[in-house]
């Protein structure tokens, strides 16, 4: 077995849009930089993802030099949206969770509204050190997330994909696969690893940054989404409940919160610590 290197970084600038694939990221303590920091709410102030909107596969935030962010999609103009002041917040709901955010200006919400076909608003999140802590069960005191579902970083494997690609392989969907890494939106992807050999991980290295694992991450709808596409099947899903689950959920990928700042690049090594 080689020695195991990030094969690749991926970030998503609004929550639940297509990832983007610098060569390197800074590692802040609540995930990568510019990772999540924006998302979309509804009329009732509701987070909106792909699990009820797949089309957001399709549309794509670009960062701008200030903070903002260039939204696009198939059909839609281009439009470039401020990092809003925060003189003024609104509670917005995510995942049963309420955590305090900057709504953008009517131009932004114009866009995602008329993108999405329903009332919809962009928010930015404008203090991540403390507006919103991790799961105080996985998490250390003061520790604390972006918009991502949970946890700073996701961290998956290619050895655990050709793996699962198999078990699709030889089940009733095999048409559906082989499926890319993008189904599962992971900021991390590591190569050079046994298939399934993060579920032994307690801590790793990757380049000069150290990373505890939390857990291991549970999935849902959106991994069956194309994110080229937007289009659903049964997989993967299908496959990680015969062959993943664990403690009633499926899981594939780990967890991360970062121990400490830094840069990780792609190419750079990824040592398992404990």
């Amino acid at each position: 077995m080689s020695t195991p290197v990030l094969r690749s970084v991926q970030v998503h600038p609004v929550k639940a849009m297509r990832a983007l694939a610098p060569t390197e990221a800074e590692v802040q303590p609540w995930g990568l930089a510019g990772d999540r920091r924006w998302a979309v709410v509804d009329a009732a102030g509701k987070v909106v993802t792909q699990r009820r909107h797949p089309r957001m596969a399709l549309a794509t935030a670009e960062p701008l030099a200030d903070g903002g962010v260039a939204l696009s999609a198939p059909g839609h103009p281009t439009v470039e949206i401020e990092v809003p002041s925060p003189t003024a917040t609104i509670t917005m709901e995510i995942f049963d969770k309420y955590v305090e955010a900057v709504p953008a200006g009517g131009e932004a919400a114009a866009w995602v509204s008329a993108y999405l076909e329903t009332d919809a608003r962009l928010v930015h999140m404008d203090a991540p050190e403390h507006r919103r802590p991790v799961d105080p069960e996985y998490a250390l005191p003061g520790e604390t997330v972006s918009f991502a579902d949970g946890y700073p970083l996701l961290a998956a494997t290619t050895a655990s994909l050709d793996a699962l690609n198999s078990l699709i392989a030889a089940g009733d969907h095999a048409h559906e696969g082989p499926l890319p890494m993008n189904r599962f939106r992971p900021n991390l992807v590591i190569e050079g690893t046994d298939p399934w050999a993060e579920d032994g991980w307690t801590r790793l290295a990757v380049g000069e940054v150290t990373f505890r694992v939390a857990r291991p991450c549970g999935r849902c709808v959106v991994t069956t989404t194309n994110q080229f596409t937007a289009e659903r099947g049964k997989e993967p899903l299908r496959s990680l409940a015969l062959h993943r689950k664990r403690d009633g959920r499926v899981i594939f990928g780990q967890n991360l919160v970062p121990e400490h700042r830094g840069t990780v690049r792609v190419g750079d090594p990824v040592k398992i610590l404990d």
